[in-house]
């Protein structure tokens, strides 16, 4: 069972007890992501998870490596579009320095100019690796396209230009505004004693911002999602083209994710899926071939994710326009279904056997929907998805007028009338 609480200062805490383990995983959930930033500020949430790892007012950036790494533990944080999580594991008789390393970083970081100009630095590496990496830039074309004049559109990790121009007035106007308690949850799965963690958290987190400031609601009023057929692409010298097809999906809020999932993994989520069974293993095309959700508080798309020879471009999208054909016609079958949820079923149980993935799975639910689903509840929604539910999904899908084209390679060789032709 799952224990739910609120801090004075209106930080919420969901824990859940695992008492034949021996680890714990604490995590902190900030609802704060790319899609809060804008054209001038770009970068600048995934800038601020990099600073609270350089220092604070009780640890310089040695000392609370040393203090994690002498207990065996793992530290480490990410960024998303909508969320940013600060998170540690370690052994359950070492709760209490998990903790206080994580309250240090969030309530104590210091953001020094010469810490800040040196993380440029080291930022800016980590976008010229991604910048070297076709896959990564087809599938950041494809959002940029498909959220085009959104807050969606923003990359996680900002642009030279938006990385350059952070500095520290920014940076601490902008944490001051969004790490606020409204905006966090703190989750912990493991094996702990309730009471003794919420007296942690207490001790620690209490004090953080107990006088809240007004909280904006940031940029959802202002997004409207609007997707229409477009095509782009970067021109790289590279032997594979990286091409990605876009399609609308659904919010992480809609009663019908579950059957999105079951549809993905029938379609090309999985090897066992229709797109990886033809394109790679029938006919020989491409070797890499996938397809995943991306899921948001309001929107959401389909991605399909192709990397293969220019020869072979057109006899793959024919492949696939036919499979999209086929699924919109003859729906799936019976028997796809009912194993597509035994394997959705399957992922999910066997995630939740680690503590992290319990630890970051209870707190966005709590985040999202301010409730957390029991995994009995999570495989009825999976076991209770009809037919009905299928079709709906795929009418939302595969609607040509909304797909999007992006790809990165040698743009001679591509047809790109030809690929508009097929699919739009």
């Amino acid at each position: 069972m799952y224990l739910i609480d609120k801090l004075d200062n209106g930080i919420r805490v969901v824990m859940e007890k695992i008492p034949y383990i021996n680890s714990v995983s604490v995590g902190i959930i900030i609802d704060c992501g790319s899609k809060n930033e804008n054209k001038n500020n770009n970068g600048i949430s995934h800038f601020i998870e990099h600073m609270l790892f350089k220092g604070t007012r009780k640890r310089d950036a040695k000392k609370i490596a040393e203090t994690i790494d002498s207990i065996g533990g793992v530290l480490n944080a990410f960024t998303g579009k909508e969320t940013t999580i600060y998170y540690a594991k370690v052994l359950n008789n070492h709760i209490k320095i998990a903790i206080d390393i994580l309250s240090d970083m969030i309530t104590n970081s210091i953001f020094k100019e010469e810490d800040i100009e040196k993380e440029k630095s080291v930022i800016l590496e980590e976008l010229y690796m991604y910048l070297d990496s076709p896959e990564d830039l087809a599938v950041e074309l494809l959002n940029k396209m498909m959220f085009e004049r959104t807050s969606l559109e923003h990359s996680i990790i900002g642009t030279e230009e938006s990385i350059k121009g952070i500095n520290r007035a920014k940076i601490l106007n902008y944490f001051t505004e969004n790490y606020q308690p409204e905006n966090m949850v703190i989750s912990i799965a493991g094996n702990i004693d309730e009471r003794e963690c919420i007296k942690l958290l207490k001790d620690y987190f209490g004090p953080f911002n107990s006088k809240s400031l007004e909280i904006n609601k940031k940029n959802e009023s202002k997004n409207i999602y609007k997707f229409t057929n477009k095509l782009d692409y970067i021109n790289k010298d590279t032997e594979q083209i990286n091409l990605c097809i876009g399609m609308e999906g659904l919010p992480i809020t809609s009663p019908k994710m579950e059957a999105l999932m079951i549809l993905n993994n029938i379609f090309g989520g999985s090897m066992s899926s229709r797109l990886f069974q033809k394109i790679r293993e029938d006919l020989g095309l491409a070797y890499s071939i996938e397809t995943f959700p991306s899921s948001y508080k309001d929107t959401g798309i389909l991605t399909l994710f192709l990397g293969l020879h220019p020869s072979q471009i057109l006899k793959s999208i024919k492949a696939i326009d036919d499979e999209i054909k086929n699924i919109k016609e003859n729906l799936i079958s019976r028997e796809e279904l009912e194993k597509s949820k035994e394997q959705l079923k399957g992922n999910y149980v066997l995630g939740m056997e680690n503590t992290f993935n319990r630890m970051y799975e209870i707190g966005k639910s709590l985040l999202i929907f301010n409730r957390v689903f029991t995994q009995e509840e999570i495989l009825n929604k999976i076991d209770s998805v009809d037919m009905e539910d299928i079709k709906e999904v795929i009418n939302i899908i595969f609607n040509r007028e909304k797909f999007n084209i992006a790809y990165v390679g040698k743009v001679e060789n591509i047809n790109d009338d030809r690929i508009k032709e097929i699919l739009f």
